[in-house]
């Protein structure tokens, strides 16, 4: 099979020098004369590392979608209901959907459970995934799973492959092991997990080569075994 050619070159430390002067200029004065650069800078790169992340994907058979337009989240704040009225992020960031083996909506297209998730940040860079903030019902069905069937959980979340690049799967979770579920449970740290999430940090050299794509594609086929079984949960109407 053929390479694809590459478009992505890697960010620049002037990208980063960037993002720690807008931290420090967080204001549309200050932004506006320099929207030129951010593009150049920032935004084009990362539309170009979301083309070159799809044609890893796709030729190695990984089900998540990643967009050079769709993908990358923008740099405006939605600040209608925060008290911080800063309007722009210090960070640039895109995710991922998991598109294999969803159900189909009534519009044809296939259901979103969960994919991946590139940041980059100054204060540190990072990719990852899994399921973050999931609706209640999802949830549910995913702790019905690790309770009833937790040898399908645990192969999954066990997989040699997912271990041996991040850690256990982890997230926001509750004090308590949730109402209806044995104190002494086995998997009850998991089942305490309000979030199923995994990552690790990407280190500068990483983010300033132009082989970001590949590494990325490496870290998400290696997670391919846990977003396949998010994805299978069956989640009651």
């Amino acid at each position: 099979m053929t390479t694809p050619a590459q478009t992505f070159t890697g960010f620049s430390p002037d990208a980063m020098q960037f993002l720690v002067d807008l931290a420090f200029n967080n204001e549309r004065a200050w932004f506006q004369p320099r929207k030129a650069d951010y593009e150049r800078l920032l935004k084009e790169p990362l539309q170009a590392m979301c083309t070159d992340l799809a044609a890893e994907l796709a030729q190695r058979g990984i089900p998540l979608r990643a967009d050079s337009k769709a993908s990358p989240f923008r740099i405006y704040r939605d600040t209608r209901f925060s008290k911080d009225k800063t309007p722009y992020k210090t960070n640039v960031a895109a995710s991922f959907p998991w598109i294999g083996d969803g159900v189909a909506t009534s519009d044809g297209q296939p259901e979103r459970h969960g994919g991946g998730y590139f940041h980059l940040s100054p204060e540190g860079s990072y990719m990852g995934g899994g399921m973050w903030h999931p609706e209640p019902a999802r949830l549910a069905a995913y702790r019905q799973q690790i309770d009833e069937h937790p040898d399908v959980a645990l192969a999954a979340l066990r997989d040699p492959g997912f271990g041996a690049r991040f850690e256990p799967v982890h997230g926001e979770e509750y004090k308590r092991i949730p109402t209806g579920y044995a104190p002494d449970h086995p998997n009850a740290d998991l089942l305490k997990l309000k979030d199923v999430t995994f990552g690790r940090d990407l280190t500068s050299d990483e983010v300033f080569s132009a082989d970001l794509p590949r590494i990325l594609a490496d870290d998400f086929a290696a997670a391919v075994p846990v977003m396949r079984w998010l994805a299978s949960l069956t989640v009651e109407a």
